[in-house]
């Protein structure tokens, strides 16, 4: 368990050596993936690597549904914003393209290439392009760093066009870093470049929701702590505003597994960012 006040805050934002064969789980993650997404190309529902921008790291792949599609959700990957591209997620799209959504999954640049903000500009344009190929609303969702870039997306000060942000039905941060203060005080903001001005301007946590919202904060009951803390915030934040917001703990779930209820699609983490 992490202690509060925190002492130490690599340790509070560590993940595998809390999770039974914590390090084996980026293999699976692209193996399950890859073979998701040959059968997809195979079948003609597929797009690999479109490119949304002009950086080597601006591609996305687009997945569609059998049927008639009703809308697009997009997923947009942790790492701590230094780590892992979509080559590793395609598998997680398959809960939302049962449900007749197509689904966007983007890399974006790393850091220390490029600051946090630029990370999110990239995310908006990823979205902007996904949002122009497939018509009806969009559903938002991220793990992680991800989970702090979709909620960025809906904020006031988004770097999404209104047009785009208008579409928004419901976003679900998974395990969500809302608040980027506390990543200062780690080894990893070496990498990461977070400064006072850029946390002020970033953090979710710290700005106002655009009007009428849906957002679900999603952590697993068996997370660090400081996960759990950060899954609540943005909920207890946002909840005097106009937004709908809602938070889930799911049990006998880490920071690993969290994501996979996205594989099915009557898993209750899919029914929130379908609102089905």
């Amino acid at each position: 368990m992490t202690a509060y006040p925190i002492s130490d805050w690599d340790n509070a934002y560590a993940n595998s050596p809390y999770i039974a064969e914590g390090s084996a789980y980026p293999a699976r993650w692209v193996e399950r993936a890859r073979i998701f997404r040959e059968a997809l190309t195979s079948a003609g529902r597929a797009r690999i690597d479109l490119s949304y921008g002009s950086a080597p790291r601006n591609k996305l792949d687009l997945f569609y549904p059998k049927g008639r599609c009703e809308g697009l959700a997009v997923f947009i990957h942790g790492g701590f914003w230094k780590a892992f591209d979509k080559s590793s997620w395609s598998h997680l799209a398959n809960g939302a393209l049962c449900s007749n959504y197509a689904v966007a999954i983007p890399s974006h640049t790393l850091c220390p290439d490029v600051r946090i903000s630029q990370i999110a500009r990239e995310v908006a344009a990823a979205i902007e392009y996904a949002a122009n190929e497939v018509e009806g609303g969009l559903a938002l969702c991220g793990h992680s760093a991800g989970g702090h870039l979709v909620t960025r997306m809906i904020c006031q000060a988004s770097p999404l066009s209104d047009q785009t942000a208008s579409r928004i039905v419901r976003t679900v941060s998974i395990a969500g870093l809302h608040d980027l203060r506390p990543l200062m005080a780690t080894k990893m903001n070496d990498a990461l470049g977070i400064d006072a001005e850029e946390a002020r301007l970033e953090s979710p946590v710290l700005l106002a929701p655009r009007a009428r919202q849906t957002v679900t904060c999603w952590v697993g009951a068996d997370e660090r702590p400081e996960f759990i803390r950060q899954n609540r915030i943005l909920a207890d934040m946002w909840s005097g505003f106009d937004a709908t917001m809602a938070v889930r703990e799911e049990p006998d779930r880490h920071h690993y597994n969290v994501i996979d209820g996205l594989m099915e699609p009557d898993h209750p983490l899919t029914q929130a960012l379908l609102a089905r």
